[in-house]
């Protein structure tokens, strides 16, 4: 996603494990505040159509979109649209809304506002707007009903789920809405809207609820929520031990060990629709040479690195992981140093041959990342392949990606909405220019298979899959654009005085603290 991002920033931590370790101290009655820990700037993009990065963690607790996923049932369920029908054809859908809404602005939220929205998000051209690629037209047929006109079938209520790209808001709230959101203000529907923003600060920002929020307040529910960007791990622990912050989305081994243990805290473990990927730059460089990216493929000690990260991640088998439409088994790779080997001296390199210097860049605070870019160097070491890494904040990382800058890009990626095409439309289609395609893959006889994906999905499954494993084989095999190290496995803790958290992949970090219940 995440891009997003949709590439993902993830808090992972790495403490050596405690005996005896003390309880957490219980929140007090009064207080309101859920406070999330984030390791690198949560807001890269207020606009909610463009935005495609770490911000839906709070994004999804400020804009609502008109259906949202179910893990459980791995269908769509309300959300802003209350029911919905399609035709026979699957070329026209029609929603119908709930009543009562308003956006933070006051003015009420109808078909002809979500009609607006969406089209916005298209014209914009930015962010996750393909999700919308099917749509011919859209007509509010009157202020609860809006209808869309499809060019080509597509499961629209799983669209309309999309994490991002999907969010309905006012377009009203200004004259110039660029200005508007660039100031850090909001024009969603959602039970919170902003209450403060501090760029690169460590309360970055803070969020109030939104007492016309069409859910009520009448129940117990957190009135704020925090999110605040501590880098260093240790500290972001010893800040959750102490009641200082509600949740940390991601541990490390040993600490997710140690929190397990932990009087006062919670944990929870799932697996996640999230992959650490290595993007190789097939463009410019030493790396034009597909024999050098099949080379470095080859190298990854995939298995160590499973092992040694002791159940945080689990071996990925494509492109797509288990549970989406997409996901090929039997795909997980394996190192060969010797195939390898033989590679680098077909491309003239190693002993004998021309030096060999790659850059890897990675997000600066993941342990995870990190962890593979040092053995990934170690292991090209004794190829003769000097590989320079460097972390960087993921700003900086994208910025340089964009620009070509390295050899090696290391991210995290998630599906905009439940389904493997994104991976395949965002991160391995021709662009320019490169948004997320930081493979600079120009391929268009694989853009062709790739466009055929979302209406085979839903016209024919059994093909749309065969053509899913097509295209995982000529980007891994044929092309080398990637290599794919694992699968992440979710690892949270909070504060056990937190009740009714549930984890949702399809929208991966987020909390939806309007759903949970505080207790002292």
């Amino acid at each position: 996603m995440r891009r997003r991002l949709a590439a993902v920033v993830t808090l992972v931590i790495a403490l050596a494990a405690c005996s005896a370790p003390a309880a957490v101290p219980r929140a007090s009655p009064g207080e309101s505040a859920f406070v999330y820990i984030e390791n690198t700037d949560v807001i890269t993009e207020w606009d909610p159509s463009r935005s495609y990065s770490n911000e839906i963690i709070a994004m999804q607790n400020i804009y609502e979109t008109l259906t949202l996923w179910n893990p459980v049932t791995k269908r769509t369920g309300p959300r802003l649209a209350t029911s919905w029908r399609s035709s026979a054809d699957g070329r026209t859908w029609t929603f119908t809304l709930r009543q009562g809404v308003t956006f933070h602005t006051g003015r009420p939220l109808d078909a002809a506002a979500v009609k607006a929205s969406i089209e916005r998000t298209r014209q914009l051209k930015a962010g996750a707007h393909y999700i919308w690629d099917s749509v011919a037209s859209i007509r509010a047929d009157d202020p609860a009903t809006v209808t869309f006109s499809l060019r080509y079938p597509v499961p629209l209520d799983v669209v309309a789920s999309s994490a991002y790209a999907a969010y309905v808001y006012d377009t009203r709230a200004a004259p110039d809405l660029t200005t508007w959101f660039g100031a850090g203000r909001d024009a969603g529907s959602g039970p919170y809207t902003v209450a403060s923003w501090r760029r690169g600060g460590e309360d970055e920002l803070t969020l109030k609820s939104y007492d016309g929020y069409w859910g009520g307040w009448d129940r117990p529910h957190y009135r704020s929520v925090k999110f605040r960007v501590v880098p260093e791990p240790e500290r972001a622990f010893r800040m959750l031990t102490s009641g200082e912050v509600t949740f940390l989305h991601r541990l490390g081994p040993r600490l997710y060990a140690r929190a397990s243990r932990t009087p006062g805290l919670r944990t929870v473990e799932r697996p996640s629709f999230q992959t650490a990927m290595m993007l190789f730059n097939t463009a410019t460089g030493p790396m034009r040479d597909v024999r050098v990216r099949r080379a470095v493929q080859k190298a990854v000690d995939y298995r160590d690195l499973i092992t040694t990260l002791r159940g945080a991640v689990t071996p990925a088998s494509g492109i797509v992981p288990e549970g989406l439409t997409g996901h090929v088994p039997g795909r997980a790779p394996r190192q060969d140093l010797a195939g390898a080997a033989r590679l680098l001296r077909q491309a003239g390199y190693g002993p004998g041959g021309r030096p060999l210097r790659l850059l890897l860049t990675y997000t600066e605070g993941d342990t995870d990342q990190r962890l593979l870019a040092r053995s990934l160097r170690a292991t090209l070491a004794t190829l003769g392949v000097t590989l320079r890494v460097r972390a960087m904040p993921w700003t900086e990382q994208w910025e340089l990606g964009k620009k070509r800058g390295q050899d090696i890009f290391v991210m995290y990626w998630w599906p905009d909405y439940a389904d493997g095409y994104s991976w395949f439309g965002n991160v391995f289609r021709s662009a320019n220019p490169p948004v997320f395609n930081l493979a600079y893959l120009n391929h268009p006889a694989t853009d062709a298979l790739l466009d055929s994906l979302p209406e085979l999905t839903v016209t024919d499954k059994a093909t749309a899959q065969r053509m899913f494993a097509r295209a995982t084989k000529q980007i891994l095999d044929d092309q080398a654009a990637a290599a794919l190290p694992w699968v992440v496995n979710y690892r949270r803790a909070y504060l056990g005085g937190v009740q009714g958290y549930d984890d949702n992949p399809a929208y991966p970090d987020v909390v939806f603290v309007y759903d949970l219940r505080p207790s002292g």
